[in-house]
């Protein structure tokens, strides 16, 4: 069953990586089969600095935790 509610909630200790992810969403490294394979973290590492993210090292973690949910999502996806 899918759900129509596209509201989700976000613990304020996450909202950091949810905004740095947001806005690196189209910073893909593709692999030679054509799919993504992680964030290009130049990319992030940029994004965090010109936001003056003030804990990287805990936004980094928590946004490598999204980007293995959506890498495990689109394997899921393309099976």
């Amino acid at each position: 069953m899918k759900s129509e509610d596209n509201d989700y909630e976000v613990w304020e200790e996450h909202w950091d990586a949810v905004m740095v992810f947001l806005r690196c969403q189209t910073q893909w490294r593709i692999g030679g089969m054509g799919g993504p394979v992680g964030l290009d973290y130049g990319a992030v590492e940029w994004v965090i600095r010109l936001y003056e993210i003030s804990e990287p090292r805990a936004v980094l973690e928590d946004l490598q935790v999204i980007e293995g949910a959506v890498l495990a999502g689109l394997s899921r996806k393309g099976s």
